[in-house]
């Protein structure tokens, strides 16, 4: 039974850099966002909350034009139906967001009052023409306190982990925050993670070496898809 979810685990790691590929198309436009001077690189591993809500956000840091970069690695488990990661803007302008990982992730962008402002699902109208703005790094925002919201497309099976990693960047940038966001301590759920998730988060604790080991200044993609270097 261990054999058979590890197996599932090593199946899904071997087949990611192929639907990785398709989400670099996305993120092209953040190879414009320059690294200014010598960059700080700041990491962080931390668990996501058992709440469910937005309430319950992981904080992945501060977003000042030209100043700092956000990036945010983590899964969506199987049975995990959504992950929250809140920021705080502090300078008015043009967000840029980038995002790789797995076909079938959701990403909605939401405003304090958990409105929704950019869908990455192409049937939600105006917001996801305001998703595309904010790919293509045309998407402005004032000062204010946002909420990223993940969850899986319609149609897809909650049983199937999600592996995704975004970037959030406005202008160029001096400071790198990464953050590693892992599943809620069992403690704090009261379930027993199956062999295989545990393989899978595991995995995650280790990214944050793979993200101290990558060089300085890099574009977005080459960021994010070295995020996912363990994976592949």
């Amino acid at each position: 039974m261990a054999d058979d979810a590890l197996s599932s685990v090593n199946s899904l790691v071997s087949s990611l850099n192929a639907s990785i590929n398709n989400a670099v198309e996305a993120i092209k436009k953040s190879q414009s966002n320059q690294a200014v001077g010598d960059v700080k690189e700041y990491s962080k591993t931390v668990n996501k909350s058992a709440l469910n809500t937005n309430a319950g956000a992981t904080d992945i840091g501060v977003i000042s034009k030209n100043t700092t970069r956000l990036n945010v690695a983590s899964t969506l488990a199987a049975n995990d139906k959504v992950d929250f990661y809140k920021f705080k803007v502090v300078t008015k302008g043009e967000l840029t967001m980038g995002q790789v990982g797995d076909d079938g992730v959701h990403v909605q962008l939401m405003n304090r009052l958990g409105r929704v402002m950019a869908d990455s699902d192409p049937k939600a109208g105006d917001n996801y023409t305001a998703f595309k703005k904010l790919q293509a790094g045309n998407l402005t925002v004032d000062k204010g306190d946002y909420t990223l919201r993940v969850t899986r497309d319609k149609g897809q099976s909650d049983k199937d982990p999600k592996n995704y990693a975004m970037q959030l960047v406005m202008g160029n940038y001096s400071q790198d925050y990464d953050t590693v966001a892992k599943q809620p301590a069992k403690g704090d759920t009261g379930l027993t993670l199956s062999t295989g998730q545990q393989a899978t988060l595991d995995g995650l604790n280790q990214a944050i070496s793979s993200m101290n080991s990558i060089p300085t200044g890099q574009t977005g993609t080459q960021k994010l898809m070295g995020s996912f270097s363990l994976f592949v």
